[in-house]
């Protein structure tokens, strides 16, 4: 199993999309350099994604600040501390308050999360969709920007869909289920072409003309 540690990983990922996919020669070319973007497992990472869901960024970075503020340090021990009018406080909405304290107690009573980063992809998501309030998309993001598997694309993500109805030229934005039958072709970097996806979906709200004409 591949993870994505650093640059070169990326660059061996992306030679091996444009190999593969012909399609995605030109999605390089114009997107440009891919970043890695890294969070630590763990209970932090999992806690800043659900923390971000349906919000902006500025928004989401808001209400990280003062739930850090809150706890001190985002663990699962000093979570399980506080009280839900002092999270509600902070900004978190009853079901993220919900969801947050059952990850809490699975991680309290020895669900290693660190360790999901060194198991099989759909192994890892069975553990992490068992845990109430965290379905699929949140556990393959988890997966990918914490655990750094090279083979998680997470196909159930909007921005990730309209990228590659885009790059790849198809007549509608894919379903989920048709998203992740043509990322198969890019298995085991299916990782590095989610990553080139969203940095192409970037410039597309740019307003850039990304890909030639």
């Amino acid at each position: 199993m591949r993870l994505i540690l650093t640059d070169a990983d990326m660059a061996e990922g992306l030679d091996y999309l444009e190999r593969v996919d012909p399609r995605l020669v030109s999605v390089r070319a114009a997107t440009g350099p891919v970043d890695i973007r890294y969070r630590p497992p763990g209970f932090e990472g999992i806690a800043r994604i659900v923390v971000a869901q349906q919000l902006s960024v500025s928004s989401a970075d808001a209400i990280w600040s003062r739930f850090e503020a809150l706890l001190g340090e985002a663990t699962a021990e000093s979570y399980l501390r506080q009280g839900e009018e002092a999270l509600r406080a902070a900004g978190l909405s009853r079901g993220k308050v919900k969801t947050l304290q059952a990850l809490a107690e699975a991680a309290a009573s020895g669900l290693d999360l660190e360790g999901l980063a060194v198991e099989a992809p759909e192994a890892a998501t069975e553990k992490l969709t068992a845990i109430h309030g965290i379905g699929r998309w949140t556990a393959e993001i988890f997966l990918l920007f914490c655990a750094r598997n090279a083979d998680v694309l997470p196909a159930g993500d909007l921005a990730l869909q309209v990228a590659a109805a885009e790059a790849l030229s198809l007549e509608g934005r894919p379903s989920e289920k048709e998203l992740r039958a043509i990322s198969e072709l890019w298995s085991p970097w299916r990782g590095v072409a989610a990553k080139l996806l969203w940095a192409y979906y970037s410039k597309m709200r740019q307003g850039k003309n990304v890909l030639p004409v």
